[in-house]
Formats: C-alpha cells, sequence, structure tokens
C-alpha cells in the first residue's frame, strides 16, 4: 500500500471517483490507499461536490509550504509527541465529526477539546490554535452546548472555560435515545391519524416500532456500559489480580 502524501494523479482519480458516484472506500480501494485517507482529503478541501483535485493539490502544497516557514528547524514538543501525527490525527477525528453531521468548525472545536490534555480552553486559546474568528468560535460553542456535549465554568481568574466530562458519549447518547423516541412517538400519532389499515399506517407503525426498540436499545447499552467505565474494582480484587 503506498504511503506518504497523496499526488496530483492520486487525487484526479478522486475527482474522477467522486463524479462516477463512487463511495469514498471503493476510491480508496481503487487507490490502494485508507479509506480515512480519502475521506479527510475531499472533507478538507471543499466536500464530494465542491471537491476539485487541482485546488485541493495546490491547497495541499500551500499548507506544507506555511508550516516549513512557521516552523523550519521546529524544537521537539515538550510533551513527546510527533506534531505532524498530531494533526493529521486531529483532521482525521474532525473529518470523522463532520462525517456524523457536525459543521466543520464546530467538529473542529471538538476536536480541540477533545485533544486537549486539560479538558478544557477559553474561547481566546481556540481562537488562537484555530486562527478563526470569536463570533465562529461563540457560534460553534452555543451549538455544543445546547447538544450537551460540552458545558462551561469559570475558572479561577474568572474567565469561562469550556470543558468536555467524561460522560459527555453518555449524555450524547442519552439525548440521540430520546430523540428517537420521540419520532416513534409521533409515527405511532400518524397511525390513528391516517387510519389503521392503511398502507401509510402500516409504515409508520414499522416506523415507530423500530424506533422504540432501537430507543430502549441505546439506553440500556449506555448504562450497562457507563457502569462497567465508572465502576472501580474493589482493592482485594486488585491484589488478586496482582497475584495471579
Amino acid at each position: 500500500m503506498p504511503g506518504g502524501r497523496l499526488t496530483q494523479q492520486e487525487r484526479q482519480q478522486i475527482s474522477l471517483g467522486l463524479a462516477d458516484g463512487l463511495a469514498y472506500a471503493e476510491i480508496a480501494r481503487r487507490l490502494e490507499r485508507p479509506t480515512s485517507t480519502v475521506t479527510r482529503e475531499v472533507m478538507r478541501n471543499g466536500g464530494p461536490t465542491s471537491y476539485r483535485a487541482d485546488l485541493a493539490h495546490r491547497a495541499t502544497e500551500r499548507r506544507a509550504h506555511r508550516r516549513k516557514q512557521a516552523a523550519p528547524r521546529a524544537p521537539a514538543s515538550p510533551s513527546g509527541r510527533d506534531d505532524e501525527a498530531v494533526r493529521e490525527y486531529e483532521e482525521t477525528f474532525t473529518t470523522l465529526l463532520m462525517q456524523q453531521g457536525l459543521p466543520k468548525m464546530t467538529a473542529r472545536v471538538l476536536t480541540c477539546l477533545f485533544t486537549s490534555d486539560a479538558g478544557s480552553v477559553t474561547a481566546a486559546e481556540l481562537v488562537q490554535r484555530l486562527d478563526v474568528s470569536p463570533a465562529s468560535v461563540s457560534k460553534s460553542m452555543a451549538f455544543l452546548e445546547e447538544q450537551g456535549l460540552i458545558r462551561r465554568e469559570r475558572d479561577a481568574g474568572r474567565r469561562e472555560r469550556y470543558l468536555v466530562d467524561d460522560d459527555v458519549w453518555y449524555q450524547s447518547t442519552v439525548a440521540s435515545a430520546r430523540g428517537t423516541a420521540q419520532l416513534a412517538e409521533v409515527a405511532r400519532q400518524g397511525v390513528g391519524i391516517l387510519g389503521r389499515g392503511s398502507a401509510a399506517a402500516a409504515r409508520l407503525e414499522n416506523i415507530a416500532r423500530f424506533s422504540e426498540f432501537i430507543s430502549e436499545s441505546m439506553l440500556r447499552a449506555a448504562d450497562q456500559v457507563r457502569e462497567i467505565l465508572h465502576t472501580k474494582p474493589e482493592a482485594g480484587e486488585d491484589a488478586a489480580g496482582s497475584a495471579d
């Protein structure tokens, strides 16, 4: 499997594949590249409907040139991490969040929070790190707060900090399950309105039953996983495990 950055010829193949309506996985298979590489390439260069190979190639060259100018002889990261690998990972994670339905700016903000060792940042820190306007950060934060994915608090300096909790995916899953349950409820209302026995009512009943099952399963699984992850082993269990 070839490694390194995508070539201009590979970008042309991606463009042709998108024009033919091929899935990212199929394009990646033909290029012998990971699907994540193709997905990230498309999403950070306009998306599937606006991707152009020549523009994407020039944009990549400009980004690489800016990085060289910014840090021609960058010292080792204090954390011991490979900064380039970290940037690539952040782009991959951002792309994944975008595929889940988040706007690009919101996905970038959430990725910053997830990959921060502190698990919290100020709006000013996000503006500097992402090189975007305060208004963009504020809008993204408002959306994430509304979805229950982040919360805010004031630090010792009375600055507002935005945080992600270890419980964030539990809360997000619960919110999603409730939304699915609401879909089931509304679908079932339509059964009575359209009249049982009609094709439309039968369709809505199937939607309601499916959504109820999914919602209940999600809540049950979320509670079970939360209990497992938050249950600390007894001291005796640790000792027993060490003795084995």
